[in-house]
């Protein structure tokens, strides 16, 4: 009897028909968390006798009937190592995502609102990246890219705030959005690792693009707290 938790469950994913599914043996069950996660990722739960594999392919060409654990699937029927970068950079969104859930549970109710709409925005990446689909995010937070680009860097003009440093005296909630921001870019540098190709040119600029937007949103939260703490505004 295994028991799976939402780590396990992300590495268990497969496709069938153009969908993503997770098969589940008699016996085996889900922790309550992965069991949300798939509902709320539209992940179809199987019965594991539906699972028609029988070998899996790898990326030198060869095949094995058995997944070795030091391997894990990157596409339904294709295997690499735990450490390909397109596993690292899965791992990287796992990361982010419990950084978001821990800064959600002690928001306000407004600002708990925003970053469960980041973590969404967040969550799609996953989908993106095992199906091969295109990102299809354009605002976050009601905010487009020209107007994220323009009020996380001029943050005087827009929130009456300038830039500046986080320190030790800024107040838990800040350092919290703070934490997320550069979870955020840490998970960019690892989609850079696994989205380009020898030549250094990004092929998925999609999703490297909305991770940068998705910084400059956390950067944006964080000026109007750091106005609020200081002026009461």
């Amino acid at each position: 009897m295994a028991v799976f938790t939402t780590q396990g469950a992300r590495e268990n994913i497969r496709v069938k028909d153009g969908k993503r599914v997770f098969y589940l043996a008699d016996g085996d069950h889900l922790t309550p968390s992965a069991a949300e996660w798939l509902k709320e990722n539209d992940v179809q739960i199987l019965p594991a006798k539906e699972a028609v594999v029988r070998e899996y392919r790898t990326l030198d060409g060869g095949f094995v009937r058995k997944k070795p654990e030091h391997m894990t699937h990157l596409r339904a029927d294709v295997l690499v190592r735990k450490d390909h970068p397109r596993i690292r950079f899965r791992g990287m969104i796992d990361a982010l995502e419990a950084k978001l859930l821990l800064a959600a549970k002690e928001a306000q109710p407004q600002l708990r609102k925003q970053l469960d709409e980041i973590l969404q925005a967040v969550r799609t990446l996953i989908r993106c990246d095992v199906m091969e689909q295109p990102v299809q995010i354009h605002t976050v937070c009601g905010l487009n890219e020209q107007e994220l680009r323009q009020r996380s860097h001029y943050p005087q003009k827009f929130y009456d705030q300038p830039h500046f440093m986080p320190s030790a005296d800024d107040s838990r909630m800040l350092l919290l959005l703070n934490e997320v921001r550069t979870m955020i870019r840490q998970t960019e540098l690892a989609a850079y690792d696994a989205f380009h190709d020898r030549d250094g040119a990004v092929t998925r600029e999609d999703i490297l693009r909305l991770l940068n937007r998705l910084s400059s949103m956390l950067w944006i939260l964080m000026i109007q707290m750091k106005k609020e703490e200081q002026h009461g505004s």
